[in-house]
């Protein structure tokens, strides 16, 4: 029992330390949202309340939120869809074998998420631009659509592969077609994988600057990363209380969204890893 109580004991420390070391930068943040800029400069460690809410109206506006963040939202959303319509769709197939070389198909996803995007950009670009599709919120998300689908694929395949092959076979014995056993038996059972896939890739297409900075051109297609970059490089950016505060601006939907669905992602998350 003293054995098991001092591993509880150095296991807690070191989750808390690493509880500290993940939260501290957000807290720091945060912390001097509400602070002028000149008690930023003196010591951020130190906290103080001197700007009140007053650099989140200034950062507001000067990044242009009212209209970015929808943008983001639209940006964000429109990679998740895409993702998890095809994802599902793919993994269904892969993990039933009802195609040819689905082996190889499966190896080539595998082999597909070592290759870096960066590769990719300069053909990307040119195409989109002859076809007049940059700056359009939903043809950019299906570049990191198509980055993100291989370890999509990769999660709902298996959830799929735990699922018992007699659901299917009574399914299909009872006269239901392919969108009915998909819809009412296969989708409740892989919800789970879906929701951690969905904030996976909500998380990582909402901070995404690469794809963005590279496909949206002009203020009017910003994102709301790309609004805040560009703040930091405008004059306002001297006032680093309003930096804080336009951060925590961007921040703040990632990690309600996180929030709310941290049950869903981590059991989904250990689901998978048992199941896989």
């Amino acid at each position: 029992m003293r054995k098991s109580l001092a591993y509880r004991i150095i296991t807690t420390t070191i989750l808390l330390i690493l509880a500290i070391i993940s939260i501290l930068p957000i807290f720091l943040v945060l912390m001097n949202s509400f602070k002028t800029h000149e008690d930023v400069i003196r010591n951020p460690l130190l906290p103080s309340f001197s700007a009140g809410f007053s650099n989140y109206p200034v950062a507001w506006e000067a990044a242009d939120f009212s209209h970015t963040l929808i943008n983001s939202f639209v940006y964000s959303g429109s990679t998740v869809l895409v993702v998890i319509f095809c994802a599902f769709l793919a993994a269904y197939v892969l993990a039933g074998r009802k195609v040819k070389y689905s082996s190889a198909v499966l190896l080539y996803f595998m082999v597909a998420m070592t290759v870096p995007v960066q590769l990719f950009l300069v053909p990307l670009y040119s195409f989109y631009a002859n076809h007049k599709m940059l700056s359009n919120h939903f043809f950019v998300s299906l570049i990191l659509a198509a980055v993100y689908l291989p370890l999509a694929i990769s999660l709902l395949r298996t959830y799929i592969l735990s699922m018992p092959r007699e659901l299917e076979e009574s399914a299909r014995v009872d006269g239901a077609g392919t969108i009915t056993l998909l819809t009412h038996i296969v989708l409740p059972l892989v919800t789970p994988g879906l929701i951690t896939v969905a904030v996976i890739v909500c998380l990582n297409s909402w901070n995404d600057f690469l794809i963005s900075s590279t496909f949206l051109m002009g203020q009017k297609s910003f994102t709301a990363m790309l609004s805040l970059m560009s703040l930091n490089g405008a004059q306002s950016s001297n006032d680093h209380g309003v930096n804080m505060a336009a951060t925590m601006v961007l921040i703040g939907p990632v990690i309600l969204i996180f929030i709310a669905l941290q049950k869903y992602f981590i059991d989904g998350l250990v689901a998978g890893a048992v199941k896989g």
